[in-house]
């Protein structure tokens, strides 16, 4: 190699390693994937929002669940292959071209986080606040939190801030909090369990009847007025019913909580034994199967003991208020918790705090998710010289890259008050969050699909290149399979031919919103991209090389 070569090869990336570390354990990896299709957080968030739909909820957690073992498949054999911070980003730049993985993965990883965090704040408040509060005797602060928009911001800022020292703490440091809060959690959930097992309908509805007044000022037949609205906002989702068909369509929303598995991808750069696909795959298989095994059971322990119909009609009366459908606020005041309905059979003001509190380890142990991923994509780009610098450089004592965490947080604030004071209907795009990154997820797996036939040279030395179907690798027909299934949902999403989803064509806000995010990701691109020319550093040869470590 020439002297000059040698010259612009140490110039592509920003130098020899990345001075990320491989703190994490393979049982860490599993814990943030159980986190990541949290069923206390995401789960109860989003099945109480799909009341009006037709399909049976268990049935659609079921078929969803073993669907989405392929995306498993899938990310646990890129992993294997090339595991580097920035997962998606690294993978698709790669091999399906640098621009296309760029503004998939940075659109994907980046922007759309943005708006999750309202989301999380949303959780937060009516999984923590709302419920301690009217527990420990503070009604109108409880009250405040759960129905205002200002209650709403303010959690959004206390994510920010709650998330933001996670990750300057450090991976390592982090994933000691996962595994309290995982532990904490099982127990909370164990003890719901135990009161929805041994407590009976009657009993829930006189505890229902005594607490909800007594803690948010309930009216007093507030079981009987629930029905009554729960009719009124058009509550219908079974638990089993519905057609093959129905059930499908119920599918798009059931993803919101559970496509996310492989959430932690981006982060297998800095976990130890990455390229064992075996680990990869059973780290998020357990947390996808385990997950849809404790959903089943909280649905069923929910039909026994609150009834799947009050707790339907619950959430219709909740959301038809909360998103604006009436100005008549719910007979029960605040989102249905089953966890705290649950604990309404006990007059103990001390039993349920101390349930109450313990569940919201799921949300603490959670809510890193929401920057974590997405600042190692941040710093994959930025150590590819596709954004500034200044963005890969990483806390010496935390490996932290705090740059890339402030790309996260500042606009993360703007976007949580549009969503709060539901600027430009804001509150509508909910399921955008869900789609966009949807969409990264299909450029992963066309790369996939690709990976033996682009790079042979790689996948033939990689751990996956023994597992074939018919002579044809795994990876590929896992991503054939997965990919379809990805299709099915974009279409439903954006089609919307029923107008299930409220974004897509049916929401032309929606629509703008995410092509502006795709179109400041290209712009972004082409724009270093040619800066970098100028600096005499051809973008396109970084792309041809796998990343340092």
């Amino acid at each position: 190699m020439s002297d000059a070569a040698k010259g612009q090869e140490t110039t592509l990336f920003l130098r020899k390693a990345t001075g990320l570390v491989r703190s994490w354990s393979v049982f860490d990896a599993f814990i943030y994937a159980l986190f990541s299709i949290n069923l206390i957080t995401l789960g109860l968030y989003i099945f109480s929002q799909m009341y009006y739909l037709e399909g049976g909820l268990l049935p659609a957690l079921i078929i969803s669940g073993v669907i989405i073992i392929f995306e498993v498949v899938i990310y646990a054999s890129l992993i294997a292959v090339m595991p580097r911070a920035g997962g998606d980003y690294v993978w698709q730049s790669r091999i399906l071209g640098g621009g296309l993985g760029f503004v998939l993965a940075v659109t994907g990883w980046w922007f759309i986080l943005w708006l999750w965090v309202p989301l999380y704040g949303d959780m937060l408040r009516q999984l923590f606040f709302t419920p301690l509060l009217g527990i420990l005797g503070a009604q109108e602060a409880a009250l405040w939190f759960s129905q205002t928009e200002l209650g709403l911001f303010v959690t959004s800022i206390i994510v920010c801030l709650v998330v933001t020292f996670y990750i300057a703490i450090g991976m390592k440091w982090y994933s000691r909090i996962q595994k309290y809060c995982f532990w904490i959690g099982m127990g909370a959930l164990l003890i719901v369990f135990v009161f929805l097992l041994f407590g009976s309908h009657d009993a829930f509805v006189t505890g229902l009847e005594k607490q909800a007044p007594a803690l948010f000022g309930a009216e007093a037949d507030v079981y009987e007025a629930t029905l009554a609205a729960g009719d009124e906002a058009g509550a219908i989702a079974p638990l089993w019913g519905g057609t093959l068909g129905a059930i499908f369509l119920a599918i798009p929303f059931m993803v919101f909580f559970n496509l996310w598995p492989n959430w932690g991808a981006t982060l297998y750069g800095e976990v130890r034994g990455a390229t064992d696909y075996k680990r990869n795959f059973w780290g998020m298989g357990w947390a996808l199967i385990i997950t849809t095994i404790l959903g089943a059971i909280f649905f069923l322990l929910i039909d026994k003991t609150i009834s799947w119909d009050f707790y339907m009609k619950a959430n219709g009366a909740w959301w038809n208020y909360a998103w604006g459908y009436t100005e008549q606020v719910p007979p029960l005041p605040v989102w249905p918790y089953p966890a705290l309905l649950a604990v309404f059979m006990t007059s103990s003001r001390f039993i349920q705090f101390v349930v109450v509190l313990a569940m919201s380890a799921w949300w603490f142990g959670w809510s890193g998710t929401v920057f974590l991923s997405s600042t190692r994509v941040i710093f994959a780009a930025a150590f590819d010289r596709l954004l500034p610098e200044k963005v890969a450089e990483v806390e010496p004592r935390t490996r932290t890259p705090v740059y890339a965490l402030m790309l996260m947080v500042i606009p993360s604030i703007l976007v949580s008050a549009l969503f709060a004071w539901n600027v430009f209907n804001f509150q509508t795009l909910t399921l955008c969050s869900t789609l966009v990154i949807a969409v990264t997820y299909l450029g992963s797996t066309a790369a996939a699909i690709l990976l033996p036939y682009v790079k042979p040279d790689l996948y033939k030395a990689s751990p996956i290149a023994k597992y074939k179907v018919a002579g044809i690798p795994l990876i590929t027909v896992a991503g054939v399979i997965f990919g379809a299934f990805l299709l099915f949902l974009l279409y439903e999403w954006l089609i919307d031919p029923l107008g299930l989803y409220g974004i897509g064509l049916s929401n032309i806000n929606s629509v703008i919103y995410m092509l502006a995010m795709y179109v400041l990701a290209l712009v972004i691109y082409l724009g270093f991209k040619a800066y970098r020319k100028r600096q005499g550093i051809d973008i396109d040869k970084i792309y041809q090389e796998i990343p340092v470590e």
